[in-house]
């Protein structure tokens, strides 16, 4: 929805925070439905990309998830020194 074309993802600035927002909360609410009555023991496999065929748990996922949203966050506070030049905030 947000890919650039050069295996990145950019903000069409024709769409907005509010859409962009939208669908990422619609995204978080099926991770919800998907996760629900589950155990982090389950284990399911992924199906695509280069590490199709490979079996995780629902703790990995959950796990990984948690490592990509800090490595993101930690992208984000980059920019906004390069903005504010604030750091350590």
């Amino acid at each position: 929805m947000y890919e650039d074309g050069a295996g990145g993802y950019a903000l069409d600035p024709e769409r907005g925070l509010d859409e962009a927002l939208t669908d990422w909360r619609r995204e978080v609410e099926r991770g919800r439905e998907l996760c629900a009555g589950r155990s982090l023991d389950d284990i399911g496999r992924i199906v695509g990309g280069p590490m199709a065929g490979l079996e995780v748990s629902l703790r990995w996922i959950l796990v990984h998830l948690i490592e990509e949203y800090a490595r993101h966050n930690g992208h984000a506070d980059i920019v906004r020194e390069r903005i504010d030049g604030v750091t350590g905030a």
